[in-house]
């Protein structure tokens, strides 16, 4: 077993074993942790400074994820654009393959929160189906490894993906989305970046989402990539109590660059059930994005995003750009809809 595998395995996994730790309400989190399973490494857990603080918001079950909401679980539709099982085709040119079900640390307010945790680490049930449906489609340039996390596969694994991938004339673009260097960084070894650069062009989001996350060891897995070649890049989840202010975000965009991750996204978060309080409203997005422009380099400015429910779409989001009626966004997709987006209150 590799060194990040037995990191992995000694993950706190049920409340209880936060005691040791932290003094937690071990009932109350239990209740959550039964409908939506914990996962925290010894590293990610090693960056709680005191409950309630960023790191601890993102991986600690918090009751209000059990509320009653009429948000649904699947907000961008995703088994609506499944040709087949373990690949979304939304837009043309680009599909996200779905390798895995599990991360190695559960983010609380993730998009997939109704589904990753539980089963088969690997969700794709026919690798041999996705592949033939992106062979069968050329209008397929770009593929997106994403789940759950790409990196919890083993490097066995990833290299036959990726190998059958690179068959494919037409595939021009691989991209993996990870939280690996954020949360295990301990997973990108010298072994996993000599494998992954025989494979370019091939791309890397990780997802960072505060400035605590920037450690010696988390610069030096991304240094790593960088260093085989990889271009990096970063998607930051806007999320209340975590990086809703604009001096917090600056601090974390700037360290970006340091550590050469390019900021490309700051998502709205998804409207997903058991997520509402994270939720940051649009305006305060927009001045947080205002504090960026102009305020430090164009570099460390990235897109201010909102993935538009039913699978509409991905939407950037500008000051000056934004039209209202009442509680309601008016926003136009890149099919040249007009679609409503809700305010949350």
């Amino acid at each position: 077993m590799e060194q990040w595998q037995q990191i992995l395995a000694s993950s706190i996994t049920r409340p209880e074993e936060m005691s040791g730790h932290f003094s937690v309400d071990t009932r109350t989190l239990g209740e959550v942790a039964i409908r939506f399973p914990m996962r925290i490494t010894p590293y990610y857990l090693g960056l709680i400074e005191e409950p309630g603080d960023p790191i601890w918001r993102q991986c600690v079950p918090d009751v209000r994820e059990l509320d009653k909401d009429p948000l649904p679980c699947d907000p961008l539709n995703e088994k609506g654009f499944s040709p087949v099982p373990g690949l979304i085709h939304r837009y043309p040119d680009r599909a996200v393959w779905l390798v895995s079900s599990t991360c190695a640390t559960f983010c609380r307010f993730c998009m997939r929160k109704h589904q990753i945790g539980w089963g088969k680490q690997n969700i794709n049930l026919s690798e041999a189906v996705v592949l033939n449906y992106i062979e069968k489609t050329p209008a397929i340039r770009d593929v997106i490894l994403s789940g759950g996390d790409p990196l919890l596969l083993s490097d066995d694994i990833l290299h036959d993906l990726l190998t059958g991938l690179r068959k494919i004339s037409h595939v021009e673009i691989i991209r993996i989305h990870t939280r690996a260097p954020v949360v295990l960084p301990a997973r990108v070894t010298a072994t996993l970046c000599r494998l992954l650069r025989k494979f370019h062009p091939l791309f890397i989001n990780t997802h960072f989402n505060h400035p605590t996350e920037i450690t010696p060891q988390s610069s030096e897995a991304c240094s790593m990539l960088a260093d085989a070649g990889i271009p990096l890049g970063n998607q930051t989840v806007l999320l209340r109590g975590v990086n809703d202010d604009s001096l917090v975000m600056k601090n974390l965009m700037q360290k970006l660059l340091s550590i050469r991750v390019r900021p490309y996204y700051i998502h709205q978060a998804d409207l997903v059930q058991g997520t509402r309080h994270f939720h940051v409203s649009v305006d305060q997005g927009l001045d947080i994005l205002s504090g960026l422009r102009g305020h430090t380099t164009g570099l460390a400015v990235p897109y201010y995003m909102i993935d538009l429910p039913g699978g509409k779409g991905k939407v950037p989001v500008l000051p000056e750009g934004v039209q209202r009626q009442g509680d309601t966004l008016l926003l136009r997709n890149y099919l040249g809809e007009v679609v409503e987006y809700p305010i949350l209150k």
